[in-house]
């Protein structure tokens, strides 16, 4: 039997409003599969990410928590120990993005100084609402900001 290197494992949660992609751009990970229909993440769903990496083999063990607020109720104790953090909006739906400061603030409250990436979902749609001059949040917050697609794994 050979000994395995210990893999690097990390808590990532996922947050962001309900229907912006967060399960979908996780599933997409895991299987290469585009889930093209919607069913609200009751909760959390913990999955792992595996990467393969020039330090080795590191997990993400994925928190993707429910966007719903009726759903929430424990959110706070799903980020504990949480060592990064990525808040979804969808490019195409304006409250997504303007509710960005809400999931920030209470990510940072319970973990302080943890790295977060901001995401706009779902790129490809001509109907963009929330366009890129628009997107100032991050600036504020020293955050990371990316675009892309679920759908197509794409990132800008």
């Amino acid at each position: 039997m050979v000994d395995q290197a210990p893999v690097a494992a990390f808590k990532l949660v996922l947050v962001g409003d309900g229907g912006t992609g967060k399960t979908t751009f996780v599933k997409r990970h895991i299987t290469g599969e585009f889930e093209k229909k919607y069913v609200a993440t009751l909760g959390v769903e913990v999955h792992p990410l595996d990467f393969h990496t020039t330090r080795g083999k590191m997990r993400f063990n994925v928190w993707d928590t429910a966007g719903q607020e009726k759903f929430g109720g424990l959110r706070d104790g799903y980020y504990i120990q949480g060592r990064c953090a990525i808040i979804m909006f969808d490019v195409t739906s304006r409250v997504t993005y303007k509710n960005v400061p809400n999931w920030h603030r209470d990510l940072v409250r319970v973990c302080e100084n943890i790295p977060i990436v901001l995401c706009g979902n779902k790129v490809d749609i001509q109907d963009r609402k929330v366009k890129a001059k628009s997107i100032t949040f991050h600036r504020k917050k020293n955050l990371q900001v990316s675009d892309f697609h679920a759908k197509y794994s794409l990132v800008l």
